[in-house]
């Protein structure tokens, strides 16, 4: 289960890490998480930074539904692993997409600012996540 936390200062500067499997323009800021990707359970907040002119030349998948705003800049979904082609979206721009489509490849022209956020799906017969429990 994820810690409640109250409003917390965010080093916006500092507080980055490159997101594995990606280019070092790709970083991330994990906000909140009790996500487990191997037992499908739980859920993430961070922030994705891209910076400008970087290119993830491959198109990824993953089991999690995922939410994501384009709060700054622009990205570039799509694209060839120059970063060539591909539909540019400008902020503010969300997408919603469940586990098990691939996405991508991804560039940014001026950088952007984003937040996801990662869940598993919802049992449709009890509209309980699996990481929750019936009593």
């Amino acid at each position: 289960m994820r810690e409640h936390r109250e409003f917390f200062e965010v080093d916006t500067e500092n507080d980055w890490e490159t997101i594995p499997g990606y280019p070092s323009g790709f970083q991330r800021m994990t906000l909140s998480s009790d996500i487990d990707e191997s037992a499908e359970t739980g859920k993430r907040t961070r922030l994705v930074k891209v910076d400008p002119g970087t290119v993830m030349g491959k198109a990824v998948v993953h089991d999690h539904w995922e939410e994501v705003f384009i709060y700054q800049g622009d990205l570039v979904v799509g694209c060839d692993e120059h970063g060539d082609g591909g539909i540019t979206y400008n902020a503010p721009t969300y997408a919603v997409r469940p586990g098990g489509i691939l996405h991508g490849p991804f560039a940014s022209t001026n950088g952007c600012l984003m937040i996801e956020m990662h869940y598993f799906d919802v049992c449709p017969s009890t509209n309980t996540s699996r990481s929750e429990k019936i009593i």
